[in-house]
């Protein structure tokens, strides 16, 4: 991989065996990234960016003006988000295993004894949502399996930094980020969809944004969704 250097901008290039060009920007620090044909040049790299610039600059700042959530301190009170919705923590101490309840849509119940480290209450709160997206994953898997007639070899659940999910063309292995079960179930699928299709089709090119189009045709706003907040 290459860093250049436009109006001040870094940018990552990496050449790959596509036919087009393709410009990314991940959050959360706005790190961009170009995948761009073998055979196009450095200069010529250096010019589609130039006729991007307004668009990046754009961009860039949406991402670092998201608002985001201030560092979790895991105590009553504060706001945590399952499956799109915002919930308010709620600490009940009892002399037992933890376990995490939600309650009507309103809270989130973390039992747990007193004295636990923040450490320990944000471990099991993180295990809770592995094991709800867990139990969730599944059905939706199963069902666009048979949709898009593909079968995936195995999937699991991992903590990512900057990609909601990752799929291996070669062995049809499937990781998706854990954060992902914050995000609305529209906004899962859609991810689901999004990596199954990559057992289809390696490479962001032509043909995987045409299937893409065909199951997900609002896809762009999806991926605009899932971007919009920080959790």
């Amino acid at each position: 991989m290459t860093i250049i250097s436009v109006s001040n901008i870094s940018i990552e290039v990496e050449w790959k065996d596509i036919k087009n060009i393709h410009l990314t920007i991940y959050p959360p620090d706005a790190r961009i990234h170009v995948s761009a044909p073998k055979q196009m040049t450095e200069e010529a790299i250096r010019l589609f960016i130039i006729t991007k610039l307004p668009w990046i600059r754009q961009r860039v700042s949406q991402i670092l003006e998201q608002n985001r959530q201030t560092p979790r301190e895991y105590v009553s009170g504060e706001n945590h988000y399952f499956k799109g919705l915002r919930f308010r923590l709620k600490i009940i101490y009892h002399n037992a295993p933890a376990k995490v309840e939600v309650q009507a849509n309103e809270y989130i119940k973390l039992f747990i004894r007193e004295g636990a480290t923040k450490e320990r209450r944000a471990e099991v709160l993180k295990e809770w949502y592995r094991a709800e997206f867990k139990t969730l994953l599944p059905s939706l898997i199963l069902k666009w399996e048979e949709i898009l007639g593909v079968k995936a070899n195995k999937w699991e659940i991992k903590q990512m930094k900057t990609l909601w999910g990752s799929c291996n063309h070669r062995t049809r292995n499937i990781i998706f980020n854990l954060e992902l079960i914050k995000k609305p179930l529209h906004c899962i699928e859609y991810i689901v969809v999004h990596e199954l299709l990559h057992i289809k089709v390696r490479l962001h090119n032509e043909e995987y944004t045409a299937l893409l189009n065909r199951y997900f045709p609002n896809w762009k706003q999806l991926k605009d969704e899932l971007n919009e907040f920080i959790v």
